[in-house]
């Protein structure tokens, strides 16, 4: 009897604003071979751009603003959709909340990041004007295990992209956000199978 292919991971991606990374996830997601499918996209932000490309695209969507919410309600009903959902994994595209320790264990190994820097340079924000600043010659893109320290886990892949002479943060921004759209599909798709061998 033929092999039949094993079930895709199901994915919750977690977005605050227009979800280029959360599309480019997507798209590649419908690729035959691809080991993943898209189960959720869920923002803090119910304005989000990415919302309404996912909702377009038929995938399932969640929103709920965090105003006036406690980190760890808001936390819980993220994950809460996230697990409604079946998601096996979080990938973390573009979204701009610290999330509380404790959400960040229950995940431990299965959730995913993208920073745009040669980590560990410049964990946090403006990475592009820092890189710039420090006389570097690239910046660059990481995909990483998210753990309680920001943007501290394990690097799972990165590109990096030279900056040249007169570079703005824009115009590098521009071109490290092309590669974050090569790197994030095939890093969350190799740590996907790596797990399952594990298992």
């Amino acid at each position: 009897m033929p092999e039949t292919a094993p079930q895709r991971a199901r994915i919750a991606v977690f977005v605050s604003g227009r979800g280029s990374n959360m599309a480019a996830l997507l798209y590649a997601s419908r690729f035959d071979d691809a080991p993943y499918e898209i189960a959720l996209v869920a923002s803090n932000d119910p304005g989000a751009e990415a919302l309404a490309l996912a909702e377009a695209e038929g995938i399932a969507t969640f929103a709920l603003s965090h105003k006036g919410m406690t980190r760890e309600a808001h936390d819980a009903a993220m994950e809460d959709a996230a697990r409604k959902a079946g998601a096996e994994h979080i990938a973390l595209a573009g979204y701009m909340r610290i999330l509380t320790p404790g959400f960040v264990k229950r995940w431990e190994g299965r959730m995913l990041n993208i920073h745009p820097s040669l980590l560990p340079k410049y964990t946090g924000l403006d990475t592009h004007a820092r890189a710039i600043a420090a006389g570097d010659s690239h910046g660059g893109v990481s995909v990483h295990l998210v753990t309680e320290d920001l943007d501290a886990g394990e690097v799972l892949g990165q590109i990096a992209v030279a900056i040249r002479p007169g570079e703005t943060a824009d115009s590098l921004a521009e071109r490290v956000r092309i590669a974050e759209h090569q790197l994030y599909p095939r890093v969350l798709a190799e740590h996907i199978r790596s797990t399952r061998h594990a298992d």
